[in-house]
């Protein structure tokens, strides 16, 4: 009974928040108005028994522990209606049947699949209530055993089964929490659960049109698309084995002879792909392209699934204009009401480097930025190049600080002193690593947008190539477009501060910004879009959830 009991506690403790009772009651203590919580009597021998268990469990638990804490709040819960069970009723000949909200809570668990969950971690064997037979204590633990399953499928709707962090601890995201004693009397008292359900879910549109994707799979109307296999870079005039794929990827008839050469034809139908996916439309079939071209992730139900899980952790309110970087997107956008305002490439952290997944709120742009050096490039690179060199840092318009004063690196004995001793900062001029300008919400990873010096990497398909930050290859027309609700600041002014001076420029808006992370994006008109798994998250997501 016990481990049944824990088992809902588990499920129901998911929040945070102290628990809502039904059955208070005003009281007045020194002149003070408090509520009372109205521990009912059981009444039947089922309520008797439920209470004698979650009776044990709260005063029997170490004091100060989390179990006796979880313990307290569901003895209230059930409490508050004398322990009667919410799951159970008696039928006309006096058996224990299912209420009629649990008999349609059983048939929603049976088509979980739809919801990219599986059926089997809510159709638990404790379900079973032919099993029970008449004996209260199994009757209990069935009762018990129902609100942890129903719970539980209820959490992973409103935030998802895996917890963020669980896939990389660059997914800087807190899991929500849903009220368990409010949603479980919701549940059990609707003719609708199903719609109760419904609510939890994300209402993203995105979301929606992937949840639509996936019964299609259920449905047997989604087909199997070509694959790609990986191989050389393909150039024009090249001839391959994987011609024949590309050409029925892109819709355009096999040759009859069987020519395997990346012809005109070809060329220019990738081109058109590319360019549709904005890669560099070079018609140079690479590992970019052919990830993209494969169409994987649109056609895979584990690929479905892991989007939609994530798109469960984004929060609930993206904002109506907000900036949105998909990072396996390599690209920036600015949403108003969920349509593009503004988008440009963008360059993310290397593998090695990765940029955080988070969402914050940009709240100042600065002007002719000091680049703070980070502590790692510091003593990764900066520091052995002292070595051999102790002008380098005066070389690359840089400054050395011990504490607040400035300090010439080549007067320092860089073979008994160690870097991390001072801190490195580059001065604002044209080598400088942010640009002219960078965008900051302020955060623990301190990451941020910013412009960069080294525009060649824009045009490449694949762009992780930063420490971390978010390079922008139109810092200025991304400023303009941002400023869409700053009616005292524009990109002109921000261009008239360009100088040796930094200048700081606080918004009166602070606009939502999400670092995001989908393999699978949905254009308005349905189209699946796939982007390749940059820094290997969607596959380590799809085992997780495949456990």
């Amino acid at each position: 009974m016990n481990k049944l009991l824990a088992c809902l506690f588990a499920g129901l403790m998911l929040a945070g928040s102290p628990l809502a009772v039904l059955a208070q009651e005003a009281v007045s203590i020194g002149g003070v108005q408090a509520t009372r919580v109205v521990i009912a009597p059981p009444q039947t021998e089922l309520s008797r028994i439920i209470k004698t268990g979650l009776s044990a469990s709260y005063y029997g638990g170490s004091t100060d522990t989390q179990a006796r804490t979880e313990a307290r709040k569901l003895y209230f819960f059930y409490g508050a209606r004398a322990f009667e069970p919410i799951w159970l009723s008696a039928s006309a000949d006096g058996h224990t049947q299912f209420s009629p909200a649990a008999d349609k809570i059983l048939a929603i668990f049976k088509d979980a699949e739809k919801e990219g969950f599986r059926p089997s971690d809510y159709l638990t064997p404790e379900l079973d209530l032919s099993a029970a037979g008449t004996d209260p204590a199994k009757l209990a633990a069935v009762e018990t055993a129902f609100s942890a399953a129903t719970m539980r499928y209820a959490q992973h709707l409103f935030s998802g089964r895996i917890r963020p962090q669980a896939v990389s601890g660059q997914f800087d995201i807190k899991a929500r929490r849903i009220d368990p004693s409010q949603m479980l009397v919701k549940l059990a008292s609707s003719d609708r659960p199903d719609q109760v359900l419904g609510e939890l879910e994300p209402k993203h549109r995105e979301f929606v049109a992937l949840k639509a994707a996936l019964a299609r799979f259920y449905d047997g109307a989604a087909q199997a698309q070509v694959t790609i296999p990986d191989g050389r870079v393909l150039k024009p005039g090249m001839k391959d084995n994987r011609v024949p794929l590309l050409r029925s990827r892109l819709d355009l008839p096999a040759n009859v002879d069987g020519d395997l050469t990346y012809d005109v034809e070809l060329v220019a139908a990738v081109m058109k792909f590319q360019d549709s996916m904005g890669l560099t439309a070079d018609g140079v079939a690479g590992p970019a392209t052919v990830a993209a071209l494969n169409g994987r992730s649109a056609t895979s139900k584990d690929d479905i699934v892991a989007n939609m899980e994530r798109w469960r952790w984004m929060p609930e309110d993206l904002g109506a204009f907000n900036v949105f970087v998909n990072l396996p997107e390599f690209r920036l956008a600015i949403m108003r009401n969920d349509e593009v305002a503004y988008t440009t490439r963008v360059v993310i952290g290397k593998p090695e480097n990765q940029t955080p997944i988070f969402s914050d709120r940009i709240r100042h742009i600065v002007v002719n930025p000091y680049w703070n050096v980070p502590s790692s490039i510091a003593q990764n690179e900066i520091g052995p190049r002292l070595l051999s060199n102790p002008g380098y840092i005066a070389n690359q318009n840089m400054e050395l600080l011990y504490g607040s004063q400035v300090v010439n690196a080549s007067m320092v004995d860089w073979s008994r002193t160690s870097i991390d001793n001072f801190k490195i900062r580059q001065r604002p001029g044209a080598s400088n690593a942010l640009g002219k300008v960078k965008f900051l919400f302020p955060n623990s990873h301190d990451v941020y947008l910013h412009d960069t010096p080294s525009k060649s990497l824009f045009e490449r398909s694949m762009r992780a190539y930063s420490h971390g930050c978010v390079r922008v290859q139109n810092p200025m027309e991304f400023a303009d477009a941002l400023l869409q609700l700053e009616p005292s600041l524009t990109a002109a002014k921000l261009e008239g501060q360009y100088g040796p001076t930094e200048s700081w420029n606080n918004l009166k808006t602070p606009v939502p910004v999400h670092l995001a992370y989908f393999t699978l994006r949905v254009d308005a008109d349905g189209t699946i879009r796939s982007y390749g798994d940059v820094y290997g998250h969607n596959a380590a997501l799809i085992k997780l959830l495949n456990k």
